[in-house]
């Protein structure tokens, strides 16, 4: 800032009293040539002297001028403002007002050039020290251009972690939870609109690996038949923060959403080995058995041969979503068959004496996936809904043996079901899976007429129980029976095992009636 400090004035005045003074003096010598009487310089009062006359008019005159002059720099003094940035001198204003419309413009200026983005203008700290001069002039015009060329700016945004890794960055907290709850509503729709009604995300910033998803009440469970996704999670830890950040480092919600899904493809190509099974890959392998059904559709039987190529390609998303959900069927009981014997009939001879009536139960499962494949089923409840009734057949006794009642047992004491019937895995699943006490007994008495190996269901008993049914027992270790013996009902017959087409040890249980395959759970 230019200062100017005018005191020509006030010398213009001292000068003139020199003056006075000088021309004063002269006189004096002057008259000393000239006589003048004693009497008349004695006899002039102290204040009429000239010395005494001369020094009052001078001091009359220097205070004249000076309330001049301190009247004239005050009317000519200009208040003004240092201005400093992070305690550094940038320049003078006249105004801090002119500092502050600037910082609102720049702030404007930055938002409008990254519409969508939340932007925040980096003008440090700004701190005003007031001042003043004789005739100043702030530099305001050049003071702003300094600032504004002392300012950044960044954006602020939400980075995105799965599992610590970084993701992307969105643009605020609420694009995020939408497209986490996308990533969610792709496995679990309602659920992921409930949330979203509710304006919360209860599992997104969750590590379900360090808890326990909540036990599934049977009594609040639905009782109508249909499938319900009770529960919805992500398998890994999802962090999201406020991040500073160059706003070209913004991803849109689509780009990220893809990211999360999609992830990466890893092609994968597995030759078989001695002693695997499409059970055992895929727990190496650690995928569901649905993607190598899927990939590999020419496997029929779940028959593998060493050096068979399998393709074990899978999608890798970044994030895993695990649903949990409540299956109820309705499945019906089949009319027990009770036989009463004439000894008087042959052989192969029967009279329906009374039609029996099919019955019904409700099954109630929970099913557990991990994008959208099936990773585990657990019957919770059996329930009857109407109890069937007998169909009484009289049937001669005569040298007939190896008949059965009609009536089956479980084939595996305190079983525990593992996998039931029907399609699984994009294929059918010909019968349950039970595991429990190894000993594998009679389901009903029958005549075996089957010990050996089966394609997928390894060392394999065939039992006929000469009533138009046959059970079927799989994945056996050993045998203690043979082909041609009558067996009773609840007679071990074998030792559960994990041969064939297996994944662990347990007993695949199948029941034929005059030659269709039934569902083991309407007669168990």
């Amino acid at each position: 800032m230019t200062v100017f400090r005018d005191k020509g004035r006030i010398q213009k005045v001292w000068n003139q009293a020199i003056q006075y003074f000088r021309h004063d003096r002269s006189q004096q010598l002057d008259g000393k040539t000239q006589q003048q009487s004693a009497s008349d310089q004695a006899n002039k009062p102290f204040w009429r002297k000239k010395p005494v006359q001369l020094a009052g008019g001078a001091l009359v005159l220097l205070t004249v001028a000076g309330f001049s002059g301190i009247q004239y720099v005050q009317a000519n003094t200009v208040e003004f403002y240092n201005v400093y940035m992070n305690g550094t001198a940038v320049g003078t204003v006249s105004d801090p007002q002119e500092v502050e419309q600037l910082v609102l413009l720049e702030t404007e200026e930055v938002q409008q050039a990254n519409p969508g983005i939340n932007m925040v203008l980096d003008t440090g700290t700004i701190t005003y020290e007031p001042d003043h001069a004789f005739k100043g002039t702030p530099e305001t015009a050049g003071t702003l251009d300094k600032l504004e060329g002392l300012f950044t700016s960044h954006a602020v945004g939400v980075e995105v972690k799965v599992d610590g890794k970084v993701i992307g960055i969105v643009k605020d907290q609420q694009t995020a939870d939408e497209v986490l709850l996308r990533v969610q509503s792709k496995f679990a729709p309602k659920l992921a609109a409930a949330k979203k009604e509710a304006k919360e995300v209860k599992s997104l910033s969750f590590n379900a690996k360090d808890a326990k998803p909540p036990a599934l009440d049977s009594k609040a469970a639905s009782k109508q038949p249909g499938r319900e996704v009770t529960e919805v999670e992500f398998i890994e830890a999802v962090m999201m923060e406020s991040i500073d950040t160059d706003p070209e480092q913004i991803m849109e919600a689509e780009a990220i959403y893809k990211m999360l899904v999609q992830g990466s493809i890893q092609p994968t190509k597995y030759t078989v080995q001695a002693g695997d099974c499409v059970g055992c890959i895929a727990q190496k392998f650690d995928i569901s058995p649905e993607v190598i059904y899927k990939n590999n559709a020419w496997i029929k039987d779940d028959k593998i041969t060493i050096g068979d190529v399998l393709d074990l390609t899978v999608l890798q998303p970044e994030l895993t979503v695990k649903t949990t959900e409540n299956l109820v069927e309705v499945e019906t009981i089949e009319p027990p068959v009770e036989i009463k014997k004439n000894a008087s009939m042959r052989v192969g001879e029967s009279k329906t004496i009374a039609n029996g009536t099919a019955g019904s139960k409700r099954m109630t499962y929970r099913i557990v996936k991990q994008n959208g494949y099936v990773v585990s089923e657990e019957l919770l409840t059996k329930e009857v809904i109407k109890e069937a009734t007998p169909k009484i057949v009289e049937r001669g006794t005569k040298v007939v043996l190896g008949e059965g009642s009609g009536r089956f047992a479980m084939p595996v004491s305190g079983s525990r079901m593992t996998s039931k019937f029907g399609k699984r895995w994009g294929r059918m699943h010909n019968g349950i899976d039970l595991t429990g006490n190894k000993s594998i007994l009679a389901s009903d008495t029958g005549k075996v007429e089957f010990v050996g190996t089966k394609p997928g269901l390894g060392k394999t008993v065939i039992i006929n129980h000469k009533n138009g049914y046959k059970t079927v027992y799989g994945h056996l270790s050993s045998y203690n029976t043979k082909v041609g013996d009558i067996v009773e009902k609840g007679e071990k017959i074998a030792i559960m095992g994990s041969t064939g087409n297996s994944t662990g040890v347990h007993l695949h249980f199948e029941v034929h009636k005059d030659g269709v395959l039934q569902n083991p759970l309407k007669y168990l």
